[in-house]
């Protein structure tokens, strides 16, 4: 079964740039017939989307693209996390099943019943998991044969109050938390994340969140591929848990393009 139409977009950037901002978390769409397996209503829909949703991060990555001298690709999922989450394993690899938040979710931020515990999650995946990873695999080849290198930052945000769901929620909360991977993450990488938002009061490391977005065919094998998830606490840029953005966005997408500045050269 092919995707749906628009659930995820590939923007392009300059032809030399090794950069993919990957965006997996920023949209609020859900289908119809994906909402129809959903045991929500449609208030507590809305509001689970509130806390759910990484608001705003789109408007973010766009905004620091454009400022960027040498512009990046960007990767953006169309849909709601409630429909797929195209970062989490679609296995029993993936640690997120004990708190139902596998690839498919079967339980709300507040561990409450989102989904029936039984629902087959194949239609999902085949529909909606597999392609948007062979998208995501096929934009990283592209870099790597374009200009010999690829690095993927992912822009997350998350709530400045844990959430139930949170496995690792008990650590520091920083205004910018950036997350790491032994193999993928090189300590260059780090560096320059950590001067470009060091006007935010501090960034902090794998706490709340820890780990960054690789596609499998490509994780702990091939060190071309770089990556960094930046995960932005959400009341220095919005009002939560899903309200407008403040003026801490267009800091935020210039400190952004900082970085894309420094990682996008040779």
């Amino acid at each position: 079964m092919n995707h749906a139409p628009q659930s995820f977009q590939l923007l392009p950037g300059a032809a030399d740039s090794p950069v993919i901002l990957h965006v997996p978390h920023s949209s609020r769409v859900i289908p119809e017939w994906v909402r129809d397996g959903i045991e929500l209503d449609d208030r507590a829909l809305e509001l689970e989307l509130d806390h759910i949703t990484d608001s705003h991060t789109a408007e973010i990555a766009a905004a620091a693209a454009e400022a960027a001298p040498i512009a990046p690709w960007r990767f953006v999922n169309g849909l709601s996390r409630l429909v797929i989450d195209p970062e989490r394993f679609p296995d029993e690899r993936e640690e997120m099943l004990a708190v139902g938040m596998g690839a498919v979710y079967t339980q709300t931020t507040h561990r409450e019943p989102l989904r029936p515990t039984d629902v087959d999650p194949q239609p999902l995946i085949d529909r909606y998991f597999h392609p948007y990873s062979e998208a995501m695999t096929a934009a990283v080849a592209d870099r790597l044969e374009a200009v010999g290198r690829a690095v993927i930052i992912d822009v997350h945000s998350y709530p400045t109050e844990r959430l139930p769901y949170e496995l690792h929620g008990d650590g520091p909360r920083p205004p910018i938390c950036l997350g790491t991977d032994d193999f993928h993450t090189p300590a260059e990488l780090l560096a320059h994340a950590e001067k470009s938002f060091a006007d935010f009061g501090g960034t902090g490391v794998d706490s709340p969140f820890a780990g960054t977005y690789v596609p499998l065919k490509y994780y702990a094998k091939d060190p071309r591929v770089s990556a960094l998830m930046i995960e932005i606490r959400r009341d220095v840029y919005m009002e939560e848990p899903g309200g407008p953005a403040g003026h801490g966005l267009a800091t935020l997408a210039a400190d952004l393009a900082q970085l894309l500045n420094a990682v996008s050269g040779p």
